[in-house]
């Protein structure tokens, strides 16, 4: 008797990846986003080199390292020894958000270093949060000395004021007078791996409507849709991409859903007569 087992597709190993509420896998749902792009591309190669890192830096901790020991360790070994930076030359690389990439070249945005310098910190049993912070990705350390804010893109930690700073080019946006201040507490709420995977795909996202990769596009809206079936927006976006491709009946259905499901959207008259050309052309 012969048995014919499915071999589950990228999307599938996304979905059960992202389903997981407690012990998130992070590195391994941020690798994964690179598989559209690098379909050969061997995930559990990176997650194995990741633990060689780790175990790396495992044996340079002295027994009994305190907490501020280790998070000086962590960025030593991290900064320091193999390299890690901004990729300064081309921030807008796609590939900055691909984890094997930025392994290899020791270059990346601060989310994608922030995912490897946390997987790290978790190695030494350091307590760490990403924080998705407007701008610039941060994460949190807790030592017991109190908490620190740091950029993953130096290791520098901030203060106070360095936040408020930071926070000073979304005032307007926000809608707020000179005089007041920005709620920096807000903004320092850890976020959880669900989140930042979005934001990840969202940097993406963004890349690839800059490009005007059409497929790549598709595939990060897929993983959008996947993580966030909530939200509306994905289901348009997705919708116009599919019309765009040629997919006439995928566009038809996922802009439908989009009507049903937006609350008032601002764009129903746009999206509805897109919707009467698609049955049009069926």
């Amino acid at each position: 008797m012969s048995f014919n087992f499915e071999v589950p597709s990228a999307l599938d190993h996304f979905q059960c990846l992202v389903g997981h509420d407690v012990a998130f896998p992070l590195l391994e749902a941020a690798t994964s986003l690179a598989q559209e792009a690098v379909p050969e591309l061997d995930v559990q190669d990176v997650l194995f080199q990741v633990d060689g890192l780790a175990e790396r830096l495992r044996k340079t901790i002295p027994w009994g390292a305190t907490a501020m020991q280790r998070h000086f360790m962590l960025n030593e070994f991290f900064y320091e020894k193999l390299g890690f930076a901004a990729n300064a030359n081309d921030f807008a690389d796609p590939a900055n958000s691909y984890m094997h990439h930025v392994l290899q070249t020791r270059r990346g945005i601060p989310i994608s270093l922030a995912v490897l310098w946390m997987e790290l910190a978790w190695g030494i049993g350091l307590k760490v949060d990403g924080i998705s912070f407007p701008g610039h990705f941060l994460v949190k350390v807790r030592v017991d000395e109190g908490i620190i804010i740091q950029d993953p893109l130096t290791g520098r930690g901030l203060t106070q004021s360095m936040l408020s700073e930071r926070l000073e080019p979304f005032r307007e946006g926000w809608g707020l007078a000179e005089d007041d201040i920005a709620p920096l507490h807000m903004f320092l709420v850890p976020a959880s791996g669900s989140e930042i995977i979005e934001r990840m795909l969202r940097n993406l996202k963004s890349v690839y409507v800059q490009d005007d990769h059409k497929p790549l596009l598709l595939g990060v809206l897929n993983r959008l849709i996947i993580l966030c079936p909530k939200d509306a927006d994905n289901y348009r976006d997705r919708g116009l991409v599919l019309a765009q491709m040629g997919q006439r009946n995928d566009a038809l259905r996922d802009l439908q859903t989009y009507v049903r499901m937006a609350q008032a959207p601002h764009d129903l008259t746009l999206i509805e007569a897109r919707i009467e050309v698609l049955r049009a052309a069926r």
